[in-house]
C-alpha cells in the first residue's frame, strides 16, 4: 500500500520551544520512529510543513543589511532541504543505511488569478510594533495585519495548481525508495506566457492542500494528515464534544472548523476522498499504527 503522510509543524518545532537545531532533531526523532514502523511494511511518502523554520532564516536574512533579503521561495527550498536531511538521517539510523531515501524540493504552479493575490492572511515571520511596521510597508511594500495585538508580515496562501513535476516521483516510488517531499507546500512558482518561464512568488501555499494535491497526482491508497490529536470532533470545546471515529465529506460540510487550524485540514482530506474514492485519516502521529488499521483517528471515506 502507498501511504503519503502529511506531518503538521507540531512533528517538527513545538511553539513552546527554543528554535534550536537540538529541539528540532528531538523531535524529528520521535517523527522517525512513528514513520518507520509504516516504512517497515508500506510504500512511504512524507511531506511536512517548514513556518517556525522559514521565519527563522527570514530574520537572518534580514540581519545581513549590506544585501537585500533572500526572496520566500528561496527560503522555502533551503528549508525544505534542511529538513528532508534531518528526517533521512534519522530515519536511516532506524532503518539501517540500505533503505533508500530521497528529499526532492518540490516546484507548485500557483494560479496569478488566484483571489489570495487580494486578500493576503497568512501570517510569516518575527512580530513588529505598528511604527516599524509601517516602515517596511513603505520601503519593502509588504503587508501586515495584526496577529495577537502585535502586527506580522503576512502573504497570499493562494491554492496548488499543479506539481511541477511528479514523475520523478513516481520512478524513485518504484524502485522502493521513501520519499520526502512538498516541504512547507512546495515551493510557489507562476507561469509567465510571455518569456513561457517559471519565476519563483512570494507566496505560502497551505501545506495540507499541497500533500492533498500530490497525494491525488500519484495516487496514494491512504492520506494521513498528522495532528496533535486524536481526530476531528463534533462540537468541539463544548461539553457534548465528541470524536468522529468516520465521516464522509458531505458531513463534515455541515460544520465549521477553525480558518487556522482545522478548516483547510478538513477540507484537504475531503479533496482527497473525492477525487480518488481513496480513505483519508486525521489523527495522531502517535497513533500512526492504529490509524493504518483503522482503530484511530476520524476515517474520511466516500459519500
Amino acid at each position: 500500500m502507498l501511504i503519503l503522510v502529511a506531518l503538521g509543524g507540531n512533528a517538527l518545532l513545538r511553539s513552546d520551544e527554543p528554535m534550536t537545531i537540538d529541539a528540532q532533531y528531538a523531535n524529528v526523532k520521535v517523527a522517525a520512529a512513528a514513520l518507520a514502523t509504516v516504512a517497515r511494511k508500506h510504500h512511504l511518502v512524507v511531506t511536512h510543513g517548514n513556518g517556525p523554520q522559514i521565519g527563522l532564516l527570514a530574520l537572518q536574512t534580514e540581519a545581513y543589511a549590506e544585501l537585500e533579503p533572500y526572496p520566500l521561495d528561496v527560503i522555502g527550498a533551503a528549508t525544505a532541504g534542511m529538513i528532508g536531511y534531518m528526517i533521512e538521517q534519522e530515519m536511516n539510523n532506524i532503518l539501517g543505511c540500505n533503505i533508500p531515501l530521497a528529499t526532492i524540493l518540490t516546484r507548485i504552479e500557483i494560479d496569478p488569478e488566484d483571489p489570495a493575490f487580494h486578500n493576503p492572511n497568512k501570517f510569516v515571520g518575527p512580530i513588529y510594533d505598528k511604527r516599524e511596521a509601517n516602515r517596511l510597508e513603505q520601503t519593502k511594500g509588504w503587508n501586515f495585519k495584526v496577529d495577537d495585538k502585535k502586527w506580522r508580515r503576512v502573504l497570499p496562501s493562494p491554492m496548488p495548481k499543479r506539481i511541477i513535476w511528479h514523475r520523478p516521483m513516481r520512478w524513485l516510488l518504484e524502485k522502493g525508495t521513501i520519499l520526502i517531499c512538498t516541504g512547507g507546500g512546495g515551493i510557489p512558482v507562476m507561469y509567465q506566457e510571455d518569456t513561457e518561464t517559471f519565476v519563483g512568488v512570494e507566496a505560502v501555499i497551505d501545506k495540507d492542500q499541497a500533500s492533498s494535491l500530490l497525494a491525488q497526482e500519484l495516487p496514494v491508497d491512504l492520506f494521513i494528515i498528522a495532528t496533535d490529536i486524536d481526530g476531528i470532533y463534533e462540537n468541539f470545546g463544548t461539553p457534548e464534544q465528541h470524536l468522529l471515529k468516520r465521516t464522509s465529506p458531505q458531513h463534515l460540510e455541515q460544520y465549521r472548523f477553525a480558518a487556522g487550524s482545522m478548516a483547510p485540514k478538513v477540507d484537504a482530506a475531503c479533496r482527497f476522498v473525492r477525487k480518488t474514492g481513496n480513505r483519508a485519516v486525521i489523527g495522531s502521529l502517535a497513533n500512526i499504527k492504529k490509524i493504518i488499521d483503522g482503530k484511530s483517528g476520524t476515517v474520511i471515506e466516500p459519500d
